[in-house]
């Protein structure tokens, strides 16, 4: 197996980060002037990253395929950001956050970046309060904080239940300024297709103009992929449409080490599955879990007769309810971590507690929490002997007030009032800790290439905690990348302007040319969908929640056959010299169809359960993730070789000096 250079600074893990910004090369403000810099993706990321670029001096060119950067998935982060300030004196450090990341990823994250990560958090709260962001306040005035799944502390600072959309908007702004002033031109509307590199470096990409089907080419100094995750690979997910692996799958086929590939979030608090109609899943926030009790009928009986309609929810006493997460996991209760609390949603349905028509839904109650509130605003507002209606409807006003845009989101899509009747929820695909393996500097196996967020593996291991991932974007993009590119591009201050006429353009525009005439001459009789879908079957039944040797070896065989059948008999409409969505989606599925086979072959290598996952036949007599330290102590980087099944991986072993590895347990 290849070693990888993880190039992690020496000295003492608190010290890493400093000693590193005190011994890096630096590019003086006059040569910036003269660098370029592509950024791929403008969500969080991607935005911060092209902000400060900019601010530093250097020239920025952004590339998205939404009509706006504001549209990136990025807004559709519900719950909150995390950073450890301790405003509520409840024993929070960047030590317990750093500890609290690593041991919610199931002990397979790398330790320095965690801690970077940890140590930078609180600071990108002051950056964005500075540009307006609007947190929730406590009475006093304060920035209030709550809780999320797997840790003791209240860290997540939150703006109600719209915290990506509001640091989205944050960053975004700041991107406009530096287009105004010149130093950031936004491409809208355009894909990257592929990455170019010229001895040896990234260099540039080749776009397609999405309005007109025009191919473009576009150099710089170096270049950032911070184009999010690959959650739709498994089509029914509750990312945005038109999320995809594009961006970074190209890189990957250039020589970037894809890592961790099979490590998957399920998120247990989605809106069910209705039927077969549907084309995406939407994401009900983790921090109801704060306040929402899960359960479900302690009897068969009553399951039954809930999923017929004989019998609702609220008719069922307490005694006859199963709080089963509180049951198994007193310590933590509802907020364990998202892989914990989703297999015990799937136990429970499995064993035919189910409260839906299909037999795949839990109640996420707000009674208790409702009546909660109420009495404790009636003693603060002086009312005393009131009855359960007006303390009820005291109750309803705290509850609207922290999370009434997810309950108005949900009784439009269920027409159901989750204030009189519980919600109902289920697990769904929603984040992907797999991504492009990257060093500490945030720099692919690749020079030049630099993959930031989501599009990363870096920080996350096995399983992301709730309100990390918008703390992960933005630190990348704000205070990690503007550090660690200059270091590299401190050796570019004499190089020039990147002429885009050299072979190495023309050889790259040749394959993306080639690709797209074959995905338009292929004159087969399915749509592109018809393959999305069943790919998306292939993944959710064989490498989703749970996984076997049995079903990873047929899905590596079915993904091989499918990829096969897609070239050979989809049918893509339209010419592709001009706006064409289903060419689109074409390029997005046929990597998408590259990638599955390697997500399989990753989830087969790792003969352990950790975090996200879960392998059933690693698993403790309790049915709990069993790690194999000895074994599988590594990072999963594996290397484009043509075909997925002939791809080669390399290990990058883990190295933990400052956390005992111990079995991850949240009783």
């Amino acid at each position: 197996m290849g070693i990888l250079d993880s190039k992690i600074p020496s000295g003492p893990l608190a010290e890493k980060w400093t000693k590193y910004k005190n011994e890096i090369d630096l590019v003086n403000p006059a040569n910036k002037r003269n660098i370029d810099i592509i950024v791929v993706g403008t969500g969080l990321a991607g935005g911060s990253a092209a902000a400060s670029f900019a601010e530093l001096g250097y020239n920025v060119k952004t590339f998205c395929y939404q009509d706006s950067p504001r549209r990136a998935h990025s807004i559709a982060a519900q719950g909150g950001i995390n950073a450890s300030k301790n405003y509520q004196g409840d024993g929070d450090s960047d030590y317990r956050l750093f500890y609290d990341t690593v041991k919610g990823g199931d002990y397979r994250s790398r330790e320095a970046n965690v801690y970077r990560l940890a140590e930078v958090s609180g600071n990108i709260i002051d950056q964005c309060v500075s540009q307006g962001v609007p947190f929730a306040r406590d009475y006093g005035g304060l920035l209030d904080n709550r809780s999320f799944g797997g840790v003791l502390v209240s860290r997540t600072f939150y703006a109600k239940g719209q915290t990506g959309q509001q640091l989205l908007l944050g960053a975004y702004a700041a991107m406009n300024r530096q287009i105004h002033r010149g130093k950031i031109k936004s491409y809208t509307r355009h894909e990257m297709l592929d990455l170019v590199i010229v001895d040896g470096k990234a260099r540039g990409i080749i776009t397609r103009n999405l309005i007109t089907g025009e191919i473009e080419r576009h150099s710089a100094h170096a270049v950032v992929i911070a184009s999010g995750g690959y959650g739709n690979l498994f089509f029914l997910s509750t990312y945005a449409m038109g999320a995809n692996v594009m961006a970074a799958w190209r890189t990957h086929r250039r020589g970037a080490f894809m890592a961790n590939p099979c490590f998957t979030q399920i998120h247990p608090t989605c809106i069910p599955v209705s039927g077969e109609h549907q084309s995406k899943l939407t994401l009900m926030s983790e921090s109801l879990r704060n306040d929402g009790r899960i359960w479900v009928p302690k009897r068969l009986e009553d399951a039954q007769a809930i999923r017929e309609g004989k019998l609702k929810p609220t008719q069922l006493k307490e005694e006859d309810r199963d709080y089963y997460l509180e049951r198994r996991y007193p310590a933590f209760g509802n907020l364990v971590p998202r892989d914990v609390a989703s297999r015990a949603a799937k136990e429970r349905c499995d064993a035919g507690y189910g409260v839906n028509k299909t037999g795949e839904a839990v109640y996420l109650d707000f009674d208790a929490a409702i009546m909660r509130y109420g009495s404790e605003k009636a003693l603060t507002s002086g009312l005393k002997n009131t009855d359960d209606g007006h303390i009820r409807k005291l109750g309803e006003e705290v509850v609207e007030a922290k999370y009434g845009n997810l309950f108005q989101m949900y009784e439009k899509i269920v027409d159901e009032n989750p204030y009189k009747t519980p919600m109902m929820i289920y697990p769904a695909v929603h984040y992907t800790m797999g991504g492009l393996w990257v060093d500490y500097n945030l720099q692919t196996t690749i020079p030049g290439c630099y993959a930031a967020g989501e599009a990363n593996f870096s920080d996350h291991g096995a399983n992301r905690l709730g309100a990390s991932a918008l703390m992960q974007g933005l630190a990348d993009g704000y205070f990690v990348l503007p550090y660690t590119i200059g270091d590299f591009l401190a050796d570019d201050i004499r190089t020039g302007p990147i002429p885009t006429d050299s072979v190495e353009f023309d050889k790259v525009e040749k394959d993306v040319l080639d690709k797209i005439n074959k995905l338009m001459s292929a004159n087969g009789t399915h749509s592109v969908d018809y393959y999305h879908k069943k790919l998306g079957k292939i993944m959710w039944n064989k490498c989703g929640m749970s996984r076997n040797v049995k079903g990873l070896k047929e899905a590596v065989e079915e993904i091989a056959a499918l990829r096969k059948d897609f070239w050979e008999n989809v049918k893509v409409p339209g010419a592709a010299d001009d706006k064409n969505q289903e060419l689109e989606k074409a390029g997005r599925v046929a990597d998408f169809l590259e990638l599955g086979e390697l997500f399989a072959m990753d989830a087969l290598e790792r003969n352990e359960s950790c975090g996200g996952h879960f392998r059933e036949e690693y698993q403790t007599p309790e049915g709990e993730a069993l790690r194999d330290d000895k074994n599988f102590k590594f990072v999963s980087a594996w290397e484009y070789k043509g075909e997925p099944k002939d791809a080669k991986l390399h290990k990058e072993n883990l190295i933990y000096e400052n956390i005992e590895l111990k079995t991850r347990s949240y009783k």
